[in-house]
């Protein structure tokens, strides 16, 4: 919203909540308010969510209303409109079980070919919302590009062992290297998949920071991640040493990038080389529009122990 009206693009708020962003306050669950406000326009960008840091407070059929059956409320709406294109914000959250490789073998090497294996409501509906998508497409012919998107939220990490072990800002670049993406490029990935929908059709995009790290570092990233890191990233010890900080012992997956660079023609401007950049001269390894935002939370109230409570 920020982008587009700074761009001088006119553009409609929909959201649960009132903000300054908000022009429209309501449920996309809601028919009759979806399709007032889909009149005369062009392309729907569905950011709505129940997320991650919901499962353990909301009940699965929450996850189900609004992650399922509120993207079936916008997508028929935005076909019978005729919206010219439909751009989901997924999650690399689909790939779950996927994603974690038993320690001492070789790291997992995450493209769109992978087969989801959710672990979870939040990725069983987000992938259950990815398939009406297709859905809607073949049928109605609506343009629909997904794009999958890795970690850019500004909260500490969901993990006390990770938060007790680590500076948030060293455990947030060591994730430039295989699962985490700037604010500022996910908005440009947005965009980019805008201008390329009616081209593409359909598609299913990861969108994660380009990695340094290769295929042929998998075999030792997920025992001995630092020895790689030094060999693909030389001079990070330097940088890393300065500040204080540690590369993780073992890296579990690498996002792959490669597919939303060619088809969309996206061209990411934050990783990791440019995060050791501004940490060597000390700078935010965040973009202007990540601390405009800052962190806009996920519930209405403080939790004790973390940024939200986990589900066992």
């Amino acid at each position: 919203m920020r982008t587009l009206r700074g761009a001088g693009e006119a553009v409609t708020g929909l959201d649960i909540a009132p903000g300054a962003w908000t022009d429209r306050t309501g449920d996309i669950g809601d028919r009759a308010l979806v399709e007032e406000v889909m009149t005369d326009v062009r392309t729907v960008f569905h950011t709505a969510t129940l997320h991650k840091p919901h499962v353990a407070t909301h009940p699965k059929q929450a996850f189900i209303d609004t992650n399922v059956s509120g993207t079936l409320t916008l997508l028929e709406a935005a076909a019978a409109a005729g919206v010219r294109r439909f751009v989901f914000t997924s999650t690399t959250s689909v790939f779950g079980d996927a994603l974690r490789p038993p320690p001492g073998t070789p790291a997992a090497w995450i493209t769109e070919e992978v087969v989801p294996r959710p672990r979870n409501i939040y990725g069983v509906t987000k992938t259950a919302a990815e398939d009406l998508c297709l859905l809607v497409h073949r049928q109605q012919g609506l343009p629909c590009l997904i794009l999958r998107t890795s970690r850019f939220f500004p909260e500490e990490d969901d993990s006390r062992e990770r938060r007790s072990a680590f500076d948030d800002e060293n455990l947030k670049a060591n994730e430039f290297l295989y699962r985490r993406v700037e604010l500022q490029d996910v908005v440009a990935a947005h965009l980019s998949a805008r201008d390329a929908a009616e081209r593409i059709g359909f598609g299913r995009y990861i969108i994660s920071a380009t990695s340094p790290l290769r295929k042929d570092d998998l075999a030792d990233l997920n025992h001995r991640a630092p020895e790689v890191v030094a060999g693909r990233c030389p001079g990070y010890e330097d940088v890393y040493h300065h500040r204080g900080y540690r590369m993780l012992d073992r890296i579990d997956r690498v996002y792959v990038n490669e597919a939303a660079r060619r088809d969309l023609g996206w061209q990411p401007a934050w990783d990791f080389q440019r995060v050791l950049e501004h940490l060597a001269r000390n700078e935010p390894i965040v973009s202007p529009l990540t601390l405009a935002i800052g962190s806009k939370g996920y519930h209405d109230r403080v939790f004790e122990d973390g940024p939200f409570p986990v589900e066992d």
